[in-house]
């Protein structure tokens, strides 16, 4: 080997690694929500770093040759021309047993105060939709520890149910209960365009005791941009992929689904998409389905993301398309009544106009048939309270109305639980047995 080659060798040795690559440009519009920019050459979903102070956005489109972006936090202080370097690359997400019992943003940053979040692996942002053939069947019960749920409304592992409520109606302390009791390996709670105090209550308050060393919680308050609700939601269902595909169950809160829904609406309406029914531009529906494809069982490691999402439902009329997109997605919906909130019931679920559609795949019949029962039960009296409290009706009219009037005090007991009272599934299956045999 000559003595030129020998060197080209040693220098080829220690030469550095290349660099990222990293493409900037200029801005050129900003209407205090949507930057456009000259001089980026980059994909859809590549993070930039706009001005001085490096504030994070992100590519949501192209306009004849300009880029059109949206800040993942609210943007300020933009001047014209200010520098923007991009790098190419979207989002990953961090992923493993590091998370567990800490809290995060939607960008992944700590907000517990504990330190960098240190995990084993990272997963891209999109995760990877389950085709057919590689899902598990719905066919073991889901325990929640809540006894209208496990007796009246058995959920199933793998299921993606939707909880409908307004405000004030208990929402938060049902999906507590459900968050420490639930029997999963793992659970994560995304709380996605809530206010910053009801965020801080509900993690301090509902999410408090052992049970905090097996949750991941990700908060993106009200305040943060809406590109983050959806890198927020997108974010959850991804550390729940990871989990997964290490074999756990995985219980996957999201509250609320609707102000992910809403983030991607003002998304969609930057990048100029027409609106469809009531403002809602057609890839923010169609997200509602991108994500609950994403929950189930799955086959090749046995693991399996069970989904609760929220969707806020004030009983106005005229139909929400967010709420009917949710129904037909789910597997399950439960509706809490302001009217029996109102009545001091919680959880204030109305028995009548929600349902599991799983439960007959995951429950025995005998215990089918005794929640069939309390179920008519429970109808035939809501549907006559108006006569019974005027008094308008007489006793011995109905044999089976009769039945349930007489029954009314404990059915009401049954449905009803305290706050930190914890009831075991077989429990509330032999309660329901006693009070309503076939």
């Amino acid at each position: 080997m000559t003595a030129g080659a020998a060197l080209a060798r040693r220098i080829a040795a220690v030469s550095p690694a290349p660099l990222p690559v990293r493409r900037g440009g200029r801005v050129v519009a900003f209407d205090g929500n949507l930057l456009t920019a000259i001089g980026i050459d980059a994909p859809v979903g590549s993070r930039a770093l706009i001005g001085v102070r490096r504030q994070p956005a992100e590519i949501i489109g192209f306009v004849e040759g300009r880029a059109l972006l949206l800040g993942l936090a609210p943007l300020g202080d933009i001047a014209p021309g200010a520098a923007l370097i991009a790098d190419g690359l979207s989002d990953v997400i961090a992923a493993g047993p590091a998370l567990l019992g800490r809290v995060i943003d939607g960008l992944g940053r700590p907000l517990d105060g504990q330190g960098p979040v240190r995990a084993d692996r990272t997963l891209p942002a999109g995760g990877c939709t389950l085709g057919p053939a590689q899902r598990l069947s719905v066919t073991e019960p889901l325990e929640t520890g809540v006894r209208a749920i496990d007796g009246l409304l058995s959920f199933g592992r793998g299921q993606r149910v939707g909880i409908m409520a307004g405000t004030g109606v208990g929402k938060s302390v049902l999906l507590g209960q459900i968050a420490r009791w639930a029997a999963a390996d793992v659970v994560i709670v995304a709380l996605i365009g809530e206010r910053g105090r009801e965020i801080t209550d509900f993690i301090e308050r509902e999410l408090a005791g052992a049970e905090r060393t097996r949750i991941v919680t990700i908060a993106v308050p009200a305040s943060d941009a809406p590109l983050q609700r959806v890198r927020g939601a997108e974010r959850a269902f991804a550390i729940a992929e990871g989990f997964r595909g290490e074999g756990r169950h995985v219980l996957l809160i999201l509250d609320s689904l609707s102000r992910v829904i809403h983030g991607a609406r003002d998304v969609a309406l930057a990048r100029g998409e027409p609106v469809g029914a009531r403002g809602y531009p057609a890839s923010a529906m169609a997200l509602i389905a991108t994500l609950a494809e994403r929950a189930g069982g799955e086959r090749a490691s046995g693991g399996a993301i069970s989904l609760i999402a929220t969707v806020l439902d004030e009983g106005n009329e005229g139909g929400d398309p967010l709420l009917d997109a949710a129904r037909g997605v789910f597997d399950g919906h439960v509706l809490l009544s302001r009217g029996l909130a109102g009545r001091g019931q919680f959880p204030a679920i109305d028995l009548v106009r929600s349902a599991s559609r799983v439960m007959a795949d995951v429950c025995a019949p005998e215990h089918l048939a005794a929640a069939a029962r309390f179920r008519r039960m429970t109808a035939l009296i809501e549907d006559n309270r108006d006569l019974v409290l005027m008094g308008a009706y007489a006793p011995g009219a109905d044999a089976e109305l009769d039945a349930a009037l007489a029954l009314a005090p404990r059915l009401e007991a049954y449905r009803s639980q305290a706050r930190g009272e914890r009831v075991a599934a077989e429990v509330a299956r032999r309660e329901l047995a006693d009070l309503v045999p076939a």
